[in-house]
């Protein structure tokens, strides 16, 4: 299947034509084939897993059309997801970054997937374990990881940590459990209000789907038809309870009672992004909210503190790992159905792995926000009103 002969200069490589030539070098004749894109499969279909449904007719196709651009994008980018959280737990594991820290690794196929399903002026607002979307509505891997580190080039100014990152129509990182889908819809009712044809995407984990906030959100979105998917990913862990023990029933895509809802393979990227098409057209309809379960799985612990080996085995998070790896599975249906080479995606490795790597050094020598920043960056404007411990004047100490 692979054209591509294995050539050991790079001034061969780099030199030779696209379509295949005969090269002499000190006197040896070397055939040299190099791939075109003509070569590659520029589009193929999939067949993908059937979605449960809950008060739906019907439901997002069984079938996915993947162009060879996609699939690099998509691989690309949960690529740079699943090595920025590795470099996360490195960094934190040398004490380099403090406090809290939840990573996304492993469920980089919701993010990815859901991104391709709606558009970056829609809205979007999430948890705590928010490295992921961070990436994906705009921030780049310099300012996340710049500001896990606490360092003045953080996509918050240093100010915000883990639990606390946002960009344009992306609404954090909240760190009380639950807390964000009340705001989410919030975001959803402006959506309306102003008459836009856009919609609140509103994230939350099966930890905090018993929260009782979430049943009264349901109630008002479903009330007014707000344009909002709620989306429960599910990693079958909250914390370290397992969803049996912690949920009377684990049919999270139900939950909204008279709210449609859909349940989703949450380790497939175009599974992911064929469901969030569909719930997509369904608000834009004006047909009110649409609930989404992602069945997904988390590598690590719930935070850094947790080993995430207590409640579950080292087998069951290899199983994931050599089953339903997102990335892996999108890496064999373009290998298999000719849309890429092993090349070009190890190419891609090495240049994620740069970019990582660059992050990481300027995360780690970027200063610290001076200490007269602390009451600044709290309004967009100045503050409407005079409010203790606002004042930009105030001028501060460090006491020890």
């Amino acid at each position: 299947m692979q054209k591509m002969l294995t050539i050991i200069s790079n001034v061969l490589r780099g030199s030779a034509s696209r379509n295949g030539a005969e090269m002499v070098s000190e006197g040896t004749r070397v055939v040299v084939s190099a791939r075109t894109y003509a070569d590659f499969t520029p589009q193929a279909t999939f067949d993908i897993k059937k979605c449960d449904l809950h008060r739906l007719e019907e439901g997002p196709p069984q079938q996915a059309v993947l162009t060879r651009e996609e699939g690099l994008q998509y691989y690309r980018t949960m690529q740079t997801m699943r090595r920025m959280e590795l470099k996360a737990d490195q960094l934190y594991k040398q004490k380099i970054i403090r406090g809290f820290c939840h990573l996304y690794d492993g469920q980089e196929a919701c993010a990815v997937g859901i991104e391709a399903g709606i558009n970056l002026t829609d809205h979007l607002i999430t948890a705590y374990r928010a490295h992921g979307y961070t990436l994906t509505r705009g921030g780049t891997v310099r300012e996340i990881l710049a500001e896990l580190t606490g360092r003045r080039g953080g996509i918050a100014k240093g100010k915000g940590g883990s639990m606390h990152m946002y960009t344009k129509n992306f609404y954090g990182g909240n760190g009380i459990v639950g807390a964000q889908v009340p705001l989410g819809a919030g975001v959803a009712l402006a959506c309306k209000y102003q008459e836009k044809n856009e919609l609140c995407v509103c994230l939350y984990g099966d930890g905090a789907a018993n929260q009782g906030q979430i049943f009264e959100t349901y109630n008002m979105a479903s009330l007014w038809k707000l344009p909002c998917i709620f989306i429960c990913e599910n990693n079958k862990y909250g914390m370290g309870t397992s969803v049996e023990r912690a949920a009377a029933s684990t049919d999270y895509y139900k939950r909204g009672d008279f709210i449609p809802g859909l349940r989703v393979d949450g380790m497939d990227v175009l599974c992911v992004r064929e469901a969030t098409k569909f719930a997509a057209e369904h608000c834009r309809s004006g047909k009110g909210p649409i609930l989404m379960e992602l069945q997904t799985y988390r590598y690590h612990g719930h935070s850094m503190s947790d080993p995430g080996i207590s409640y579950r085995t080292r087998e069951e998070i290899q199983e994931v790992r050599s089953k339903s790896d997102p990335i892996s599975m999108l890496k064999d249906r373009m290998l298999n159905n000719n849309m890429a080479s092993v090349e070009e995606l190890k190419e891609i490795d090495v240049e994620v792995r740069k970019e990582i790597e660059d992050a990481a050094q300027f995360a780690t020598t970027d200063p610290e926000p001076p200490l007269d920043d602390l009451c600044n960056h709290l309004f967009y404007n100045d503050p409407p009103i005079e409010v203790r411990g606002t004042n930009p004047w105030t001028k501060l100490k460090s006491v020890s």
